[in-house]
């Protein structure tokens, strides 16, 4: 019995005692239910507390752990205790509900209402890892962090989605909103604005890795509904939109034509007049010359003139005096 008692206890406690780490997971030690730490240190030492507000900080405040890196083998001793945990990139749908996988129309869309009153769909990806910097949030924090997280990026969104407004424009580059055009239809602000939107949700997001321990790499709204009896209406405001839209453009176009040819009528204008011009300047400039020769110059130029003119005249009117 005593043999057995001590191969049952080597094979229980020894053997069994050695593990292992996959390249995508990371591990912390327990001893007796306490998880081995890095002296003081929290997590507002480290890099994800800086996306957290001032008045979250003592909150979310979680002891460093040491994190057992892949590799192996490992020992440990009866009372101790192993969490592994993977750090693989997963994703998700953005409307999955995990506690309740039926809701949100099976994890296929997630309602939300818009600034006027619009119960629209949105559609889209998440992707998300759990953080190494904050294994103890994680593990230990929580009971389920990823239904914390969950629930806290659909609050953002909806929250972002009710209160949703065109981006001003710039002054300095002279930049009109085009989704500014169609006044009261938030519907049409958010599509023509989606890559504002997801990077809105990056922003608010970051502090998620402080908070539980999961970190959320990106997120990705890629469609958003309108109900079925807002959705003729709104394609009619589109279609009108793109139809104003396309007579303002032909009507700059024909401005801008009109505003070319009338330049180019005045520059033409204006050198033929200064092709007029430039014989008699020219005239006035030669004899000025000659006459600064003297009278009988002037004259005498006056008079091989009037030859020239003799010679090239058909009919010759002589004035008599009587």
């Amino acid at each position: 019995m005593f043999v057995g008692a001590v191969a049952w206890f080597i094979v229980r406690y020894v053997i069994s005692g050695f593990y292992t780490v996959d390249q995508s997971e990371r591990a912390v030690k327990t001893i007796l239910g306490r998880a081995v730490r890095i002296g003081d240190a929290t997590t507002r030492d480290a890099e994800i507390a800086t996306y957290l507000r001032e008045d979250e900080q003592d909150r979310y405040s979680y002891p460093q752990v040491r994190v057992i890196p892949p590799g192996g083998p490992y020992f440990k001793w009866p009372w101790e205790k192993i969490h592994k945990v993977s750090v693989a990139t997963q994703t998700v749908g953005m409307a999955f509900d995990p506690e309740t996988p039926s809701a949100n129309a099976g994890g296929t869309f997630l309602e939300a209402v818009t600034k006027d009153h619009l119960n629209t769909g949105l559609s889209g990806q998440l992707r998300y890892r759990v953080s190494d910097q904050n294994l103890y949030g994680f593990l230990f924090g929580v009971r389920n962090p990823f239904i914390h997280v969950m629930g806290y990026f659909v609050s953002v969104l909806r929250e972002r989605i009710a209160n949703f407004s065109v981006p001003a424009p710039d002054p300095a580059l002279g930049l009109v909103s085009e989704s500014s055009s169609v006044s009261g239809v938030s519907i049409n602000d958010l599509r023509k604005n989606l890559r504002d939107l997801n990077e809105h949700m990056d922003r608010e997001c970051r502090s998620s890795a402080a908070r539980y321990g999961i970190s959320l790499d990106a997120c990705l709204i890629t469609g958003i509904d309108p109900p079925p009896e807002v959705e003729s209406a709104l394609a009619a405001i589109n279609t009108a939109h793109n139809h104003v839209s396309s007579e303002i453009s032909l009507a700059q176009a024909s401005a801008d034509q009109k505003i070319v040819q009338s330049r180019r009528a005045v520059e033409i204008e204006t050198l033929k007049a200064q092709a007029e011009v430039e014989p008699l300047t020219a005239l006035a400039t030669q004899l000025t010359t000659l006459k600064r020769g003297g009278s009988g110059v002037l004259t005498a130029y006056v008079r091989n003139v009037r030859l020239s003119l003799y010679q090239k005249a058909e009919r010759l009117f002589l004035e008599v005096r009587r």
